[in-house]
């Protein structure tokens, strides 16, 4: 268990807007975000926990997932992402509706750069007291029972889940467009001739 807040994460400097080259894991700025990475590449799974600032993480931990893009833009120097088929889930406090933004934020951001998110893998409460919080609790324990769980059920798949850059683009584009211009179009017309039916 990490808590953010005993080491020093600075923020993103931006490196893969210069050149997508430069920004590389480890990381080129001076701070404890390469020794945080390192346990996040041995590890098979991360559940991230905050509270809500602002309908959204706590600002360290927004340094620690814009730092997480040197992690996923390996991809550009070794083929793939060291995030990719990391499980995920979350937990967040507050008490206001900014709960499910945020988990909305860590999921779309992290699953963007390779990671799986695990099914029913969020926990949130709005109480001052979360102990008096039964479903959030539940909840929590369920978070991390389906992280594991999801873990196994990659490592019993036996080969590695992610992006596929080898696929022949021109013969999807062929078959989008036979798709589109024959089944498509005469489901259409033919919903379209119901619907005119039902209103005659």
């Amino acid at each position: 268990m990490l808590y953010l807040y005993d080491y020093d994460i600075g923020p993103c400097i931006g490196c893969v807007s210069d050149n997508v080259k430069y920004c590389r894991f480890p990381c080129v700025v001076d701070d404890d975000f390469n020794k945080i990475g390192e346990k996040i590449i041995e590890s098979d799974g991360i559940i991230l926990a905050t509270p809500v600032y602002w309908y959204a993480p706590s600002g360290l931990l927004k340094n620690l997932v814009d730092r997480l893009t040197s992690m996923e833009n390996m991809i550009f120097h070794q083929g793939r992402s060291l995030l990719e088929g990391k499980v995920a889930g979350f937990i967040v406090t507050g008490l206001d509706s900014g709960v499910s933004m945020t988990i909305a934020h860590l999921m779309f951001v992290l699953n963007s750069m390779g990671v799986l998110i695990a099914p029913w893998s969020m926990a949130y409460s709005h109480m001052d007291d979360v102990t008096k919080d039964e479903k959030a609790l539940r909840d929590a324990y369920n978070v991390g029972y389906l992280v594991v769980e999801t873990i196994k059920a990659m490592k019993s798949y036996g080969k590695p889940i992610g992006y596929n850059e080898d696929v022949d683009v021109k013969e999807l584009t062929e078959i989008a467009k036979r798709v589109a211009k024959e089944d498509d179009k005469i489901r259409r017309l033919n919903e379209l001739a119901k619907i005119a039916v039902l209103k005659a």
